[in-house]
């Protein structure tokens, strides 16, 4: 994997602890009031420039970024430490040393490494606190047939969920494609053929091919790519879609109570991603433009406009339970509920359905000889 251009000077530490100015203690984002909370005295805090009206998120310039020469403002260094087995970078507060990590429940001792990283420009604040999640979760284990009871009622009564803002990318670029293909037009030709001894006239379709050629253009407004390679690309799709619209512009408190992933996906590697969706969709464009009843598409000549980015953190409920040996995660889209993870089967459970199987079909056999 490319490593994204080195970016030289100093740069501030991100510190997601914010004091109650009440007690002392350390204040949390809480979904339910999409502010900060004070656990030890109840004291509510704002975050500023949430209760005005939506503010547009800045774009970065790509080719700028990939030129070492982004603005060292756009710059953080937070302290990582990667995960042995999954090689999850999750970010810590200073006074954290050991830890679990909150993919696959492995045993992590935090380093003393920091990571310097394009910062985050957006952000898409929880909407469900814990226990919402974690009813999500339940109630989506307890869908699955043959699942185990035992975990079940260990994921219902088991430790909290944990929190996790992940990394993505999202890409805006204007596209002009010229292309040459061939339209097909289907018509039908009547042939003789012998079926059964018979002779009889069918309808045979055929496709007649004419030359053609043209230009389409999009502009593609936050093409989405996941920056983390900590959990199956499977399971982040499927928590999707995300409401974009609602993302607000970056700012620590959002992350109060809340760990972050460092982005393990580079830029470079996250724009071929975005690039390879937005040919698809130019593809589909062509197709729609040649027209007919059948495309054929020879070539395409793609002409990007400027491109931006953004670094961009959506919010995802974690869980990570050992069950008899075995690691099962789940992940909950922090904004709508939706639920994906390993799917856990009990052996016992399909046993005994296999045996009740094996019943049922012999008793309809029995029934069936005895009427013949």
């Amino acid at each position: 994997m490319s490593q994204t251009p080195p970016f030289a000077g100093p740069a501030p530490v991100a510190d997601h602890r914010f004091p109650c100015d009440n007690c002392g203690a350390d204040f949390r984002f809480d979904p339910d009031t999409n502010g900060l909370t004070c656990d030890h005295c109840g004291n509510k805090g704002l975050i500023e420039g949430t209760e005005t009206t939506a503010i547009a998120i800045a774009e970065l310039d790509y080719r700028t970024a990939m030129a070492a020469e982004l603005p060292e403002t756009e710059i953080e260094e937070t302290r990582v430490s990667k995960c042995p087995n999954c090689a999850a970078e999750v970010e810590f507060d200073a006074d954290i040393h050991a830890t679990e990590c909150p993919f696959c429940a492995t045993p992590v001792v935090t380093d003393t490494g920091a990571h310097r990283h394009i910062k985050p420009k957006g952000v898409l604040p929880f909407a469900l606190a814990e226990r919402d999640a974690r009813k999500s979760m339940t109630d989506w284990l307890g869908s699955l047939w043959f699942a185990p009871n035992g975990l079940k009622d260990y994921a219902r009564k088991g430790r909290a969920m944990q929190g996790i803002y992940v990394p993505y990318w999202t890409f805006d670029a204007d596209t002009r494609s010229a292309y040459a293909g061939e339209r097909g037009t289907v018509y039908y030709e009547t042939k003789t053929v012998v079926r059964d001894g018979k002779r009889q006239q069918v309808r045979v379709p055929k496709v007649r091919w004419r030359r053609t050629s043209g230009k389409v253009a999009r502009f593609f407004d936050d093409v989405l790519v996941l920056a983390s390679t900590s959990l199956p690309k499977r399971y982040t799709d499927a928590l999707e879609p995300w409401d974009l619209s609602q993302m607000e512009p970056y700012t620590p408190e959002f992350l109060a109570g809340f760990r972050a992933e460092g982005y393990s996906v580079e830029l470079d590697d996250g724009f071929v991603e975005a690039r390879a969706y937005m040919d698809r969709i130019i593809t589909r464009d062509i197709k729609f433009d040649i027209g007919g009843d059948r495309q054929r598409i020879h070539t395409v000549d793609t002409k990007l406009g400027r491109v931006t980015f953004k670094h961009v953190l959506l919010p995802v409920w974690l869980a990570a339970y050992k069950y008899r040996g075995q690691t099962y995660r789940f992940v909950v889209n922090g904004r709508t509920g939706r639920v994906q993870g390993e799917r856990p089967y009990s052996a016992v459970k399909i046993a005994i359905a296999v045996v009740v199987g094996l019943i049922v079909a012999a008793g309809i056999g029995f029934v069936v000889a005895s009427q013949q």
